[in-house]
C-alpha cells in the first residue's frame, strides 16, 4: 500500500501490485503517483527486448501495442492497488483516439503520464500520455474495467461455454 498523498515506486512495490511477470512486466518505476488521481511512469526501453528481434532486426523500432500496454500496465496502478484488496484484476476494454507521433527505439526512455477522465463502478476512462525527452511519442484514452479474479478463471476452465 502507499500512504503518502504523492509518492514513488520502486519494482518491488510494482511487484506487489501488478500481476505481470517477465517478458510482460513492462515498467520499471513509478515517479510520481498520486491515488486515485494520476500517475507517471518510467518504461527503459532496451536491445534486449523480446520483440525486437522480430521487429524489425534491422531496424528496431518498438511496436505501438507494446506503447499501448505500458500505458495501460501504468494507468492500471490508479485501480490496482484498490482492486486487489476486493480480489479484482484490471483489464484493458478499450482503445480510443490513439496516435503514434514518434519511433521509441532501443536507449529511448519512456515516461508515460496517466490520469483518471471518467470512473464508474467497475469501468474507468483515463488520458494517457507517452514521452521520450519531453516528445510525446503516443497518446490516447484508454477504457480499464475491474473484473473479479474469479469470474476470468471461469470464463477459462475447460467446462465454460463462455469461450
Amino acid at each position: 500500500m502507499v500512504d503518502k498523498e504523492v509518492s514513488t515506486l520502486n519494482i518491488y512495490d510494482l511487484l506487489n501490485i501488478l500481476p505481470h511477470r517477465y517478458p510482460f512486466l513492462l515498467v520499471d518505476k513509478i515517479i510520481e503517483y498520486e491515488r486515485g488521481k494520476r500517475v507517471k511512469g518510467v518504461k527503459n526501453v532496451t536491445i534486449n527486448e523480446p520483440y525486437f528481434p522480430g521487429h524489425f532486426p534491422e531496424i528496431p523500432i518498438t511496436p505501438g501495442v507494446i506503447i499501448i500496454e505500458t500505458m495501460a500496465q501504468i494507468a492500471g496502478i490508479l485501480l490496482l492497488e484498490e482492486a486487489k484488496e476486493k480480489d479484482q484484476l484490471a483489464i484493458l476494454s478499450g482503445v480510443d483516439r490513439v496516435r503514434f507521433r514518434r519511433m521509441v527505439r532501443p536507449g529511448d526512455q519512456i515516461v508515460i503520464e496517466a490520469e483518471i477522465l471518467q470512473r464508474k463502478i467497475n469501468f474507468c476512462k483515463m488520458k494517457c500520455t507517452a514521452y521520450v525527452e519531453n516528445y510525446v511519442v503516443a497518446e490516447g484514452e484508454l477504457l480499464i474495467a475491474l473484473y473479479k479474479e474469479d469470474s476470468i478463471r471461469d470464463i477459462y476452465t475447460s467446462d465454460s461455454d463462455n469461450r
